[in-house]
């Protein structure tokens, strides 16, 4: 037996709507997956205390001394 409904505006703009929105989905989470993968900073989330040491040492933040005894006592925390 065949189905003999119709179909109304309604309910092709609907199937459209929900097309649209799982195609986009899908391609943004590919497009966020790639990103995610070949980029090093998203991956490794927030920076490390070494970094942000180095950063403020070569903003002027923290004089040489300052910095080497803050790089050392991160160098013992790490071991």
């Amino acid at each position: 037996m065949m189905w003999s409904g119709t179909w109304d505006g309604w309910d092709f703009l609907w199937m459209s709507l929900v097309m649209i929105a799982f195609w986009g989905g899908l391609l943004w989470l590919i497009v966020y997956l790639v990103r995610r993968f070949f980029d090093p900073k998203m991956t490794s989330g927030a920076k490390s205390a070494v970094e942000v040491l180095e950063e403020r040492f070569a903003r002027g933040e923290i004089d040489e001394d300052e910095y080497q005894e803050r790089r050392r006592i991160l160098g013992s925390k790490a071991a």
